[in-house]
């Protein structure tokens, strides 16, 4: 071996890690190794060198997924409440309505604006404030209540542009855009848990708002789950709630109400034990006394991903709320979650996303894609072919086939738009013919 074909660089052993352990020592004025059989000296500085590696078995990171929800309360759901509110309205005397009502909402004002063609005697301020006595802004002195907060409509019909391509001779979409619905067999409502658990989490805590004089109705949830490397729940890391509160309600007290009251019975009715998640916040902050509209500004339509799947499956954007069905970003959106639905119910996959994609002005779809991330019995393709046999997916089809003419979306503005039971989309009457 020719001299300086053998680079030998010891590492002191005070700076490896703890997996790791080198040992070397200085002995003599030969150093002597052996390589493919032959033995190589070298002369000059001295050493023989011994190394010995451990390496301790290292866990894998865990996989997390978190997904966050808020009450009705909340400043934007208010806004979307009073928005599906006026929506509901028009269609209950006019179930051919089209509409488009933007809502917001802040200290002491509601705005209401939009488009609306309607045959409907709608009298939009008494409907805002029915919504929001619903929802338990009730309170005077809070910065907004049902009786006393400023109302002011700017609503005006819609394009007639618009409506050539809409009407019930053309029969087209609304506007372009693409669309997405998800399932998974993660929970009994073929919901990802994430998204699920957040849900119920908030919907508890709407339910505590009206049996304690304490609460207030605004509210947010997190809720993180561990996921196997299969994609399999593992169980619950962190829970968080926040919840508006009266300045009598002492820190202390609420958060054992809230970790009682809501937290434990939810996480037990999807079979998880509160003793066992690592971490759990309630109020993190501390007081929640402002709050609402009047902490926060609320829009319609800023909720997309609570609405929807907690960001688990993908979103196109468009938003829900204060919108008839003749607009494909809630109609089409509603038709992907159930057709998903259906594909798992049937054993098909055990996690599916559809998406839609449409044309403004045009009936026909001009795209479906199906994902079922390898879960899937038969080819995504084969469940393209089975959707497209199976489903009108024009607008006024699926107008048909959900029975979105009726006055049924206020609730979800509430309590959500998937994983509800007694929604049309969330029926599974097509799985068996799939």
């Amino acid at each position: 071996m020719k001299p300086g074909n053998l680079f030998i660089k010891v590492l002191n052993p005070a700076a490896t890690k703890d997996e790791d352990s080198i040992d070397a020592h200085i002995e003599s004025s030969v150093c002597g190794f052996s390589l493919f059989g032959q033995k190589t000296f070298f002369s000059g500085l001295t050493c023989s060198y011994s190394y010995s590696q451990t390496r301790k078995e290292q866990k894998m990171e865990k996989r997390l997924f978190t997904s966050e929800c808020v009450t009705n309360g909340h400043p934007d759901k208010v806004a979307d409440s009073i928005s599906d509110a006026i929506l509901d309205a028009c269609l209950a005397q006019d179930p051919n309505s089209r509409v488009a009502c933007e809502t917001m909402v802040t200290t002491d004002l509601c705005l209401i604006c939009g488009e609306i063609t309607t045959k409907a005697v709608v009298d939009y301020p008494a409907v805002a404030r029915q919504a929001i006595r619903k929802i338990g802004y009730v309170y005077p002195g809070d910065g907004f209540d049902a009786d006393t907060v400023e109302i002011q409509c700017r609503i005006h019909t819609q394009s007639p542009d618009i409506a050539l391509g809409t009407n019930d001779a053309v029969g087209g979409a609304g506007d372009q855009g693409m669309m997405f619905g998800g399932a998974c067999t993660q929970t009994p409502e073929l919901m990802p848990l994430p998204a699920a658990l957040s849900r119920a989490l908030c919907n508890r805590l709407t339910e505590c708002v009206k049996e304690n004089d304490l609460l207030r109705p605004d509210g947010k949830t997190q809720v993180s789950v561990e996921f196997d490397e299969k994609g399999n729940v593992e169980g619950i890391e962190t829970v968080v709630v926040s919840i508006m509160h009266s300045k009598d309600f002492a820190m202390e007290d609420l958060r054992a109400y809230i970790r009682d009251r809501v937290i434990a019975p939810v996480l037990e009715r999807y079979g998880f034990d509160i003793r066992q998640v690592p971490h759990i916040y309630i109020n993190p902050t501390g007081n929640f006394v402002v709050g609402g509209p009047n902490g926060d500004t609320g829009l319609t339509g800023r909720k997309i991903i609570v609405d929807t799947y907690g960001g688990y499956f993908s979103h196109g954007g468009g938003a829900f709320s204060g919108k008839d069905p003749t607009k494909v970003d809630r109609s089409a959106a509603y038709m992907a979650r159930y057709m998903a639905k259906n594909l798992v119910a049937a054993g098909l996959a055990q996690k599916v996303q559809v998406q839609l994609a449409y044309a403004i002005g045009v009936a026909e779809p001009v795209s479906l894609r199906v994902d079922s991330y390898g879960t899937g019995k038969v080819s995504d393709e084969r469940l393209e072919e089975l959707l497209r046999g199976t489903c009108d997916l024009t607008p006024a089809g699926i107008i048909r086939k959900l029975d979105l003419h009726k006055p049924v979306y206020a609730a979800t503005a509430a309590k959500g738009h998937f994983g509800v039971e007694g929604k049309t989309w969330e029926q599974t009457d097509l799985a068996e013919t799939l």
